[in-house]
C-alpha cells in the first residue's frame, strides 16, 4: 500500500497544472477518512481509498493518459529525472499499457527506460554509454549507465554480477538486484559460464529468444523452472551465444582474439499487447563478430586501437568487436568497420561499455565479462 501511494504521490507531483484540482481533492478525501474512522478500520479504510484513488486513475481517458505521459517524457529525457516516466507506468494497469505506447524503444531513442530495455538492442547511429565496476573482493561486477561524458558520474544502475566457482567451471550469474544473485531470484535475467581453461563461454538468457527456444537440461536449470512464478513466461535458461578466445601458442604480440556467435534481439514493438506473442513470430538474427584488427605504431612500438577517448589505460582485457561482412544484415552491421563493441580500461577496477545495435545491454555485459580473469594460453 506504501508503495501504490509513493508511486501516486510521484506522478502527481509532475508539473501536470489541468490535474492539479483532482490531484488535491483526491487527497483530502483520503485525508478526511484517516481522521474520522479510528480502531481497527483505519486499515481497512485506507485500502479501500487507495482502491477507490487507483480507480480514478484508471478511468482517465487514454487521450489523456498518453498527453500526461508525454509531457513527463519530454521532461525527463535522461536519468534521473527518468525515473518519472517509471513512475506513470507504475500507477495501474491502463497507464502502463498507454506509457508501453509511448516510449519508444532504445534502438530509437537510445533511452533505458524499463528493464526490459536492457534487452532490447540499442541505437544503430550513435553507442549507448556505459561502464563497469569491479569489487575484487567479492568478485562482484556492476554494469551502470553513463550519464555524461567523464567517468566520475555516480551513473544509474542496470545490472549486477558475481563470479562463482563449480568445481571446474565458473559461472557468472547476472541479476537486477545485488541482493538477488540466484537463479531462483525473481531478479535473475541470464548467466555466463566459461570451461576449465576459461577460454570458451556460453550466455544464457533466463527468457526464451524467440517462441520455441528449448531450455538447457542442466540440473540447475531444472531446479530454475520449478520455481516458477507465471505459467504463462517460460523459465529457465536459454542458450543465445557463444564466446571462445583463440590459443596464442607462438606468443605472438597483438591482443587477444575472440570470436563471437550471438542470437541477438529483435526490436519489439511497444504497443503490442502480449511482447511474447511478437517474439514466437520472430527468431531474430545470428550474428558472429570478431576482434577489430588494431594497428601497429611505430613510434610506440605497439598495437593501437582507436578507441576515442573512451579508454585511458593499456590492458590485453581492451577489445573492439566488428561484425563480419554479411549483405543480409541491416546497413552498417556487418561491414567489418562498424565497431559494435568496444571496452576497455579507465582505472583500477572501471571499465568503459560502449554497445549498438545489434546487442542488447544484457548481451554486451555478458561478453564484457569473458574479458576478465587471466587466459594464459590466449596471451
Amino acid at each position: 500500500m506504501s508503495l501504490r501511494r509513493a508511486i501516486l504521490s510521484r506522478v502527481s507531483s509532475s508539473s501536470i497544472s489541468f490535474l492539479g484540482e483532482s490531484r488535491s481533492s483526491a487527497r483530502r478525501e483520503r485525508s478526511d477518512v484517516e481522521e474520522i474512522e479510528g480502531g481497527g478500520r483505519d486499515g481497512v479504510l485506507a485500502a479501500a481509498g487507495e482502491e477507490e484513488e487507483a480507480g480514478r486513475w484508471a478511468r482517465m481517458l487514454p487521450e489523456l493518459i498518453a498527453e500526461i505521459v508525454r509531457r513527463v517524457e519530454a521532461g525527463g529525457e535522461r536519468w534521473p529525472l527518468r525515473k518519472d516516466v517509471v513512475s506513470c507506468a507504475c500507477v495501474c494497469r491502463r497507464w502502463r499499457e498507454v506509457t508501453r505506447g509511448v516510449v519508444r524503444p532504445p534502438l530509437e531513442t537510445g533511452n533505458i527506460t524499463f528493464p526490459s530495455s536492457l534487452k532490447e538492442p540499442g541505437p544503430a547511429d550513435t553507442p549507448i554509454q556505459c561502464y563497469i565496476k569491479r569489487n575484487k573482493k567479492n568478485s562482484t561486477f556492476y554494469l551502470y549507465l553513463g550519464l555524461s561524458q567523464t567517468f566520475t558520474d555516480k551513473g544509474k544502475f542496470l545490472l549486477v554480477a558475481r563470479r562463482f566457482r563449480h568445481g571446474a567451471l565458473t559461472e557468472y550469474i547476472i541479476s537486477l538486484d545485488v541482493d538477488g544473485l540466484s537463479q531462483g531470484s525473481n531478479a535473475y535475467v541470464g548467466k555466463l559460464r566459461s570451461d576449465f581453461l576459461g577460454t570458451n563461454f556460453t550466455i544464457y538468457d533466463s527468457r526464451p529468444p524467440y517462441g520455441g527456444a528449448k531450455a538447457s537440461s542442466s540440473r540447475a536449470s531444472r531446479r530454475f523452472a520449478s520455481k516458477q512464478i507465471s505459467p504463462q513466461v517460460p523459465a529457465g535458461n536459454f542458450e543465445i551465444g557463444q564466446i571462445s578466445y583463440k590459443f596464442n601458442l607462438l606468443k605472438s604480440r597483438g591482443p587477444r582474439r575472440m570470436h563471437c556467435t550471438l542470437q541477438c534481439p529483435t526490436a519489439l514493438d511497444s504497443t503490442e499487447e502480449n511482447p511474447l506473442k511478437s517474439k514466437a513470430h520472430s527468431a531474430g538474427a545470428s550474428v558472429v563478430l570478431r576482434n577489430k584488427a588494431p594497428r601497429w605504431h611505430e613510434h610506440l612500438q605497439c598495437w593501437c586501437l582507436n578507441f576515442h577517448g573512451r579508454v585511458t589505460v593499456a590492458s590485453v582485457k581492451n577489445f573492439q568487436l566488428v561484425a563480419t561482412a554479411d549483405a543480409n544484415h541491416p546497413s552498417g552491421i556487418g561491414d567489418g568497420e562498424t565497431v559494435l563493441l568496444q571496452f576497455g580500461k579507465v582505472g583500477d577496477d572501471m571499465f568503459t561499455v560502449d554497445y549498438r545495435q545489434p546487442l542488447s545491454a544484457f548481451q554486451a555485459f555478458a561478453i564484457c565479462l569473458t574479458s576478465f580473469g587471466t587466459k594464459f594460453a590466449c596471451e
